[in-house]
């Protein structure tokens, strides 16, 4: 029995090309670093607008709620045993030195994906072995799963296809191109890499002959550049050099920019949860006594209510609140007499001795600095010493990823990146994911048994129950600190039309949006 899950008529979300005019160009400022625009060895927001920009996927996600559209393939079937996904790639595709894409490039795009084990392909690694990834013909690619998943449809976007011919030109004692994949762009996608600094950013050219044909207005030029000072990015649009910011700003930052007749904000529902990972794996916070002291030790309500001015809905686990599967669970509450017992439970077994806690905190996201401040305070209460050092994200997600660097706390936000429970829950605390995603070393058998179960059954009201069950059991293990599900709050320039949000993305997909003089 074959599924068509998305049929070629989806494929309407298209533009059909018509002869545009040019107009002028985008310059977005980004409150992190681009170091590198190899679309397999990163995956987070703050590095998106180079694989959405440069990079086409089999798939696309779009608007908000995110839709899966028809991207390089037209449709999929699947097999009768949920093992052999085959895909009907377009004909009319080419990259940006203008050869023809063909399934030999998904095939070596998903094998190097898999090789590298960063960015998706670790999301990957577990459900497909290499080699299982065939080329039926030019147009037809098949993927041959280990076992059936109930998350490969919702990560097809991610499989971002690179020109093989130009990679493999440029591989160097089998590096599969990485380290020419950090300054040069080997894709298909609707802007072509210009210019590149890993100190500013990049500019992008518009790909005239990409296979969606363009409206009759659109951005000629696209620039995204690095600056991590915030008060710099806000002065930056309202005077008119950049046309666009990152769209989770202070509230009084967005209410700055409101008042601003030349600006505009675009506001949208999110599936944003941020959130303080603990470092489960590693003394004091390996106990559960002290975690739960350090749950009870954080003002969650005077971080909403005063920091957030109200902006943000309070969100008791790591799964949004708005999405199926999140558990009802009342949430810690800030109580220094509770956290005071917890604490005392500890030494009582540990000893009074407590080393100093260390909070990484993101450079250029006040949000996460209030937020370790806030920590420090309470924690200053119960007589246990905090140290706060900043760095910008590139840095801070390497040294997430490994449990000997990671910080005792990092307070941050879980993104969009598919819109399944497994993006939240599973991600940060199964142990498949370990440790580049699950980077709070948590471990716990029975919650990784109900997750792996999860990603194999496709009844939907079960899974629900799955990872409601799995993620109440994360919450009763305080295995971190979640805060609260965030909105979208989108600045840019009153005169930039037509910006398609999606939270996969967050609106720094470029090719729908132009400029209205």
């Amino acid at each position: 029995m074959k599924h068509h899950v998305l049929a070629l008529c989806s494929a309407l979300a298209l533009m059909t090309p018509t002869l545009g005019v040019a107009q002028d160009r985008y310059v977005h400022a980004n409150n992190s670093a681009y170091d590198t625009l190899d679309p397999h060895t990163v995956r987070d927001v703050a590095r998106v607008a180079s694989r959405l920009n440069f990079y086409d996927g089999l798939y696309r996600w779009v608007d908000n709620p995110p839709q899966l559209i028809p991207w390089l393939a037209t449709d999929h079937s699947v097999s009768e045993d949920g093992l052999t996904w085959t895909f009907n790639l377009r004909d009319d595709v080419t990259f940006h030195d203008g050869t023809k894409m063909t399934a030999e490039d998904v095939v070596y795009s998903f094998e190097r994906m898999l090789e590298l084990k960063r960015g998706a392909g670790s999301l990957f690694l577990p459900m497909i072995d290499p080699g299982q990834t065939v080329a039926v013909d030019d147009t037809t690619v098949a993927f041959t799963l280990k076992e059936p998943s109930a998350i490969f449809a919702a990560l097809v976007p991610d499989i971002l296809v690179v020109n093989s011919t130009l990679v493999k030109e440029n591989e160097v004692d089998g590096d599969w191109g990485q380290a020419y994949m950090i300054d040069h762009v080997a894709g298909s996608g609707s802007y072509m890499l210009q210019r590149y600094d890993p100190a500013r950013g990049f500019i992008g050219e518009r790909f005239a002959d990409h296979f969606a044909g363009w409206g009759e207005k659109y951005f000629d030029e696209i620039e995204f550049r690095t600056v991590l000072e915030t008060n710099t990015r806000i002065q930056g649009l309202m005077r008119g050099d950049y046309q666009g910011l990152d769209g989770y700003l202070a509230p009084d930052q967005v209410e700055r920019l409101r008042a601003d007749e030349d600006v505009q904000i675009m506001e949208e529902e999110s599936m944003r949860v941020f959130h303080i990972a603990m470092h489960n794996g590693r003394a004091p916070l390996d106990d559960k006594n002290f975690r739960m002291a350090m749950v009870h030790a954080f003002d969650y309500d005077g971080y909403i209510n005063e920091i957030m001015q109200g902006t943000v809905a309070r969100n008791p686990t790591i799964m949004p609140g708005n999405l199926w599967g999140a558990p009802d669970v009342p949430g810690y509450d800030y109580d220094l007499e509770k956290a005071q017992e917890y604490l005392d439970a500890y030494k009582a077994e540990h000893g009074d001795d407590i080393r100093t806690i260390k909070i990484g905190t993101l450079a250029g996201f006040s949000e996460t600095e209030q937020a370790a401040a806030l920590m420090q305070n309470g924690l200053s209460q119960l007589g246990i010493e905090v140290e706060i050092e900043s760095s910008p994200w590139p840095v801070i997600s390497s040294a997430m990823q490994n449990p000997d660097t990671m910080p005792d706390m990092v307070p941050y936000w879980k993104s969009t990146y598919y819109v399944d429970p497994n993006n939240w829950v599973g991600e940060l605390y199964a142990s498949r994911y370990a440790p580049t995603r699950n980077v709070s070393d948590y471990h716990n058998d029975a919650v990784d048994e109900k997750l792996e179960q999860a990603l194999i059954i496709t009844d939907q009201d079960a899974r629900a129950q799955l990872y409601a069950d799995a993620t109440t059991q994360i919450y009763e293990d305080a295995a971190g600190i979640w805060i609260y599900n965030t909105k979208w709050f989108g600045p840019y320039a009153s005169n930039v039309k037509n910006v398609r949000f999606c939270p996969v993305g967050n609106g720094q997909d470029m090719r729908w949006a132009y400029l209205e003089e």
